[in-house]
């Protein structure tokens, strides 16, 4: 599931953003670490999500807000007849995840498109299975591009929506992040918005995600508290023996 998860650069997103304004260079190198860690420690839980979608062999599938393709390789491997249409707002996660399927040998199976949704509404094609991970709550008009979504799939055709509760937790103490008003639809319920669009939930499911520490963690840790901490207070926490990931995720397959 990448959130996961481009170009935001907002202390509460860690690297997610799927959308406007791609911020600093450095924020863009950040946000592709994040995603590609994203993609390592993740790795299992986003497969054990894709093979409990209630849909077998789809041959078109569209990757929405793509990032560097965590969610686009995780796909093309649990189904290998599949192409997948990989969309994003941002050129250097496109380019990243293009090179990434040229070293895994599917570069005849990714197509890239570059869009921002709120924007303009790119041909899509009818795909069996849309995948948004982390990408709808970066949309200024959810229900919008959920009915476009609902255009857009094939008769039958399923949409799998992964959300996050909230912000990655690293420390016991920690509290529950409060409201974002910059991102005013994380955590939010997407079954009764589905529902509003036209499509039948089928399932919905909530993941907790808890990995101790590991070198990957700490990787992932840093980049998230240097937006959230004094400066010098991020090296001293990341020291921490009780420093772990733990995050959770919603799953909502709706059927068109």
């Amino acid at each position: 599931m990448s959130e996961h998860g481009h170009g935001h650069g907002h202390a509460h997103d860690h690297g997610h953003g799927h959308g406007h304004g791609h911020g600093s260079a450095t924020d863009q190198a950040d946000q592709a670490e994040v995603l590609d860690l994203d993609a390592e420690l993740l790795a299992t839980h986003t497969a054990d999500v894709i093979d409990r979608l209630p849909i077998t062999g789809p041959r078109q599938i569209v990757d929405l807000g793509a990032g560097t393709g965590a969610g686009t390789f995780a796909l093309l491997s649990r189904f290998p007849e599949a192409h997948v249409t990989a969309v994003d707002s941002s050129v250097e996660h496109l380019q990243r995840l293009r090179a990434k399927a040229g070293e895994r040998g599917v570069a005849d199976r990714v197509h890239t498109v570059l869009a921002d949704l709120d924007a303009e509404w790119p041909d899509l094609g009818t795909p069996d299975l849309i995948w948004a991970s982390a990408s709808l709550h970066h949309m200024t008009n959810p229900h919008h591009v959920l009915e476009r979504l609902h255009k857009t799939l094939a008769p039958g055709g399923l949409l799998a929506v992964v959300e996050l509760a909230g912000m990655p937790q690293f420390f016991p103490e920690q509290a529950p992040d409060g409201h974002d008003e910059r991102l005013p639809h994380r955590g939010a319920d997407w079954g009764p918005k589905l529902t509003e669009a036209g499509f039948t939930v089928e399932d919905e499911r909530t993941i907790n995600v808890h990995l101790e520490r590991s070198e990957a963690v700490v990787r992932y840790a840093r980049i998230v508290l240097r937006r959230l901490l004094d400066p010098e207070a991020v090296e001293p926490a990341l020291r921490r023996d009780d420093l772990e990931l733990r995050t959770e995720r919603t799953v909502w397959a709706a059927r068109k």
